[in-house]
């Protein structure tokens, strides 16, 4: 039997790298977009190029209503879910005294309510054989509880998306569902790129993001549950 991966937020940059490393690995796939329709559809013909299944897939996951019925609708096209990737999450950068109520709940609810939206939903098909894998996207440093007044709503959805995978990885231990999350630093298709501040020189590549995730989804894996790796080079610390 195929198994089957959602990767939110997957048209373009790291999801894009995330899900094409898991069709590469023979895993059927649905391409999540919300507005970049045209680039969705590319990564779906990419994948499908590979010799898996793919479907692409609309959604506003910031409510609860649409985020679950896009889980529903992938278990029912593809036949099943057995691997969730939490990407979707919106970045602002700016100063604390200067952010609007609208703002504040944007950066929830697209890094922390819409992970919760979906994994909650998509718990009963992860659980259906044994083998099921939920990886968050997260921030390196976010589990530091570091000051951060540019970016203080972004990183409090990120430190309580390690709460919420710590939490849940307890509770589905036994179940043989895992739930993991990967950290990036300064990426390739990052927003700000403060090379000075990462020890290694260099942004991270999409498709080391990307390894991270192939690890903790592996079949070897299934020990392996609670942690955060951050692919960051060093950065924040």
């Amino acid at each position: 039997m195929s198994r089957v991966a959602l990767v939110t937020g997957s048209a373009r940059g790291i999801g894009r790298a995330i899900l094409l490393a898991l069709a590469e690995k023979g895993f059927d796939v649905a391409v999540h977009y919300l507005s970049s329709e045209a680039e969705a559809e590319q990564t779906r013909q990419d994948a499908e190029k590979l010799g898996v299944q793919a479907i692409k897939v609309v959604a506003d996951v910031t409510r609860a209503q649409p985020a679950q019925n896009l889980i529903h609708t992938v278990a029912e096209q593809l036949g099943g879910l057995q691997i969730l990737v939490n990407n979707v999450g919106d970045y602002l950068k700016k100063p604390i005294d200067q952010l609007s109520p609208q703002e504040w709940h944007r950066m929830l609810d697209s890094n922390l309510n819409a992970p919760f939206y979906l994994t909650q939903t998509a718990l009963p098909y992860l659980s259906e054989t044994g083998y099921g894998r939920v990886v968050n996207i997260g921030f390196a440093g976010a589990q530091n509880l570091l000051a951060c007044s540019a970016t203080t709503p972004y990183v409090i959805a990120k430190t309580g998306l390690i709460i919420y995978s710590k939490s849940l990885a307890k509770h589905l231990a036994a179940r043989g569902v895992t739930v993991n999350v990967v950290s990036p630093g300064v990426a390739e298709n990052s927003i700000s790129r403060p090379l000075d501040e990462i020890p290694m020189g260099r942004l991270a590549g999409l498709e080391e993001v990307a390894r991270a995730v192939l690890f903790f989804v592996d079949e070897d894996s299934g020990y392996l549950t609670g942690q955060v790796v951050e692919v960051s080079g060093g950065w924040n610390l």
